[in-house]
């Protein structure tokens, strides 16, 4: 069976990660609609290839023996507006960047999502994980989801997101690669604010974030902070800050990011987890989960 549209071969992943790392798929693509998602689906399943959609890649890593299957980027991004009085629903793609959609809507005076300011990622991505900073995350504004549940489209309330600490009813069963659920759209509950204030608010928010992130090629937080705890300080405390392993380091600047300092193998960063997550639980018995999606 030929694939629905052009797929690339043998695509290596370190070009669709923010950590610039990861070993190659067998097959990649990139869908702009829903009916292309579906067709790259319903060819997956006929050749027995497991599945991963991807958004923008800020949270993954592809071991370096690579994936045996296709990696389908989905990349719709448009949105819509509807206003009513002081609130507004904002429906938006789940491939759009959620740091230029927080800007976009800040900037026609629409309060909810001025905590993303910065937040790496698509829209999808923080539905599934319920993304956070700053005093928001998606599970405040959320009012509904749409998916693609293997060939079945459906539309799931918050409530049955069932969200929590940066995970989602949705998130263990993404983490499947025979029939992944594929987060298609979200709309959002906002409410009308004033633009000089939220500009403010966000560029305090961006200057806040510049002042502690540590810069090169990462993906974020790698651990989830443990309840009580700080995943970061955890490992600080464990000795680990600077730690390096190839091109690979905990950086110094906040020890629960892992920095590719230039030519990182998959590998290198794997070991540095490992190594964070046995010191960590030897020293203070907490075992630490991860935020970052490995396959």
């Amino acid at each position: 069976m030929n694939p629905p549209i052009p797929l690339r071969e043998h695509e290596p992943m370190h070009r669709h990660s923010s950590w610039r790392a990861g070993g190659a798929a067998r097959y990649y693509a990139e869908a702009t609609t829903v009916a292309a998602a579906l067709r790259l689906a319903a060819w997956a399943r006929a050749e027995g290839l497991p599945l991963v959609w991807l958004g923008r890649g800020t949270n993954l890593l592809v071991r370096a023996e690579g994936f045996p299957g296709l990696i389908v980027a989905y990349r719709a991004h448009g949105w819509q507006l509807v206003e009513a009085g002081d609130t507004a629903l904002l429906r938006v793609e789940a491939g759009a960047a959620i740091a230029g959609l927080a800007r976009r809507i800040g900037a026609l005076g629409w309060a909810g999502l001025a905590w993303a300011e910065g937040l790496p990622g698509s829209v999808g991505g923080a539905v599934v994980g319920n993304a956070g900073c700053y005093g928001g995350e998606v599970a405040g504004l959320l009012q509904s989801a749409e998916l693609l549940l293997g060939e079945a489209g459906a539309t799931w309330p918050t409530e049955r997101l069932a969200y929590g600490y940066r995970t989602s009813a949705l998130k263990s069963a993404v983490q499947s690669t025979d029939t992944p659920p594929l987060v298609l759209a979200a709309t959002f509950r906002l409410l009308r604010g004033d633009r000089d204030e939220l500009a403010a608010h966000m560029a305090a928010i961006a200057a806040q974030r510049k002042a502690k992130t540590p810069t090169g090629s990462s993906c974020g937080s790698v651990f989830k902070n443990p309840p009580g705890a700080s995943a970061g300080q955890l490992i600080e405390v464990a000795g680990l800050k600077g730690r390096a392993v190839g091109a690979a380091v905990i950086s110094p600047v906040h020890a629960n990011y892992i920095i590719n300092t230039g030519a990182a193998t998959a590998a290198d960063i794997l070991a540095l987890i490992d190594l964070a997550r046995t010191e960590v639980f030897r020293q203070s018995a907490i075992e630490l989960e991860l935020e970052v999606r490995i396959i």
